[in-house]
């Protein structure tokens, strides 16, 4: 990542360079070619960015230790939907 700002900086100064009024057609012309290739070779390392962010977000989330359990009424009767008869001295 930071090659990629270092070459972002290059661009800019390069265009800041293209700019002058004072430079002449040749200058121009060598900091233009050299922004096209700093430029080209920014893209592809965009591109294999995307393809990381990509993968990364198509990937499964590991299951962990710490998942709640929502499965609370595993152990009711499936015919009266209770856990059998209430202790001796409690309500239902």
């Amino acid at each position: 990542m930071k090659n990629f700002e270092k070459n972002l900086e290059k661009l800019e100064a390069l265009t800041e360079d293209i700019k002058r009024t004072d430079i002449s057609l040749e200058d121009a012309l060598k900091d233009f070619e050299q922004g096209i290739q700093l430029a080209r070779g920014m893209e592809a390392e965009i591109d294999r960015i995307e393809g990381k962010i990509q993968i990364l977000m198509n990937s499964p989330v590991p299951e962990t230790d710490d998942t709640p359990e929502l499965d609370l009424f595993s152990a009711a009767d499936s015919e009266t939907g209770s856990s059998g008869e209430p202790a001796a001295g409690t309500r239902q």
